[in-house]
């Protein structure tokens, strides 16, 4: 070994310019969403809050992000349009000089058997699960500085298989499969590509639909006899986002308390 120590790694050292990190939240203005741009604005990012169409909700959150010592703006995307897309990675750009971190929290989810279910839901759940993380992934691809990070959101109940599910579910299985192709895609970029699966967690996404019996099953499931919450899965995204995450690279990460 050389007297002058252990040379840092690539990785390390993308991360220790002394550049402001930035980073976009799809689906940023509730839940999940909403906590991690409040979760990387503690850690010092700009965040862009993109959202789909609470103005108000959307305003909220980038307040807590500068509330929490960040810097933040809201801009309204669709996720599954191209153009929409490409104008809010735009805006990260002239805002605040670029794009180091994209968190796609933006979903869909609607409940049915699958003998049971209207087709045009299942069209609905493809445009923004499918297409829209296509489409995030694709501008990500393009546009993120080397050394950034992108996590997508998938579910555990890719594995768990719940009935009434199986729209949602799969929609999240091609979420995996996107996410494990785009990693190998940016080799030599220095880029890490993950997603993360939560289990059930306490979102306005999750309640809907469900009577109190059922909640309390699904909250019962894991060892640790709760709901996740948004904070928790906020704190598995940052950590993907940050250096000390650097080193997990095309993994699913289901964060979900223990279920299996």
């Amino acid at each position: 070994m050389s007297s002058q120590g252990t040379p840092k790694s690539r990785a390390a050292s993308e991360h220790d310019t002394d550049r402001p990190r930035v980073a976009i939240v799809t689906g940023g203005s509730r839940g999940i969403g909403r906590e991690t741009v409040r979760r990387l604005a503690t850690d010092g990012y700009a965040v862009v809050v993109g959202y789909a169409g609470n103005r108000e909700l959307a305003e909220a959150a980038a307040k807590d992000a500068t509330d929490a010592g960040g810097r933040a703006v809201a801009v309204q995307a669709d996720v599954a349009d191209e153009q929409q897309m490409a104008e809010l990675f735009d805006t990260a750009g002239s805002e605040f000089g670029g794009v180091d971190v994209v968190v796609h929290a933006a979903g869909r989810m609607h409940l049915s058997p699958i003998t049971d279910l209207d087709l045009a839901e299942l069209d609905a759940i493809h445009r923004t699960n499918i297409r829209g993380t296509f489409v995030v992934a694709q501008q990500a691809a393009r546009k993120l500085r080397n050394g950034g990070a992108v996590i997508t959101f998938s579910t555990s109940v890719v594995g768990l298989a719940f009935p009434g599910y199986g729209a949602y579910s799969a929609s999240k299985g091609a979420v995996e499969a996107l996410t494990m192709v785009l990693a190998r895609e940016l080799r030599g970029r220095d880029i890490t590509v993950n997603a993360v699966a939560p289990g059930p967690t306490a979102t306005d996404l999750f309640f809907d639909g469900k009577d109190e019996a059922t909640i309390a099953r699904l909250a019962a499931q894991a060892p640790l006899e709760r709901l996740g919450t948004p904070a928790d899965i906020a704190e598995v995204a940052a950590f993907l986002a940050s250096p000390a995450g650097h080193w997990v690279n095309g993994q699913v990460v289901r964060a979900n308390g223990g279920i299996v």
